[in-house]
């Protein structure tokens, strides 16, 4: 069972919007030197299906094809453009709330949109030579 058009939007939201902005963007860093740093925020839901989340994780195995077929597309043009995909466990964020109905925040601390964002400067503060490819990221005591 489900919903078709939530289906849709978190299609529309999580792979046609991602491919969108990211072909825009590189599009843009290939014009300006062919140098940049593409960021997709995954989820662990590309790595794995929990219960009730099946269309979201397939949107987010989506993500993580489209990261691997980008990089793999900028190796073969010898470009100097990044690609990492950053991929957390439970965040805190109304989100959650909205697209798991029964959710209920776990019993230990979860992680904070500042982590997020601080694994962003991480990856982006790495040298040219190194690239963070797959970054998964959970709260320590977060079991899948």
């Amino acid at each position: 069972g489900g919903d078709p058009e939530r289906w849709r939007e978190i299609l529309d939201v999580n792979v046609i919007a991602l491919a969108t902005c990211t072909s825009l963007a590189v599009d843009d860093m290939r014009r300006r030197g062919d140098a940049g740093h593409v960021v997709h925020v995954s989820s662990l839901s590309g790595h794995r299906v929990t219960r009730g989340g099946a269309m979201y994780a397939a949107s987010k195995h989506a993500v993580r094809a489209m990261t691997e077929g980008l990089r793999g597309e900028l190796r073969a043009l010898a470009s100097g453009i990044r690609v990492t995909a950053i991929s957390p466990g439970n965040v805190a964020t109304d989100f959650v709330a909205r697209v798991f109905a029964d959710y209920e925040p776990p019993p230990y601390p979860i992680l904070e949109a500042k982590d997020v964002a601080d694994a962003v400067a991480h990856v982006l503060a790495a040298p040219d030579h190194v690239a963070y490819h797959d970054l998964l990221m959970r709260p320590a005591q977060q079991v899948t």
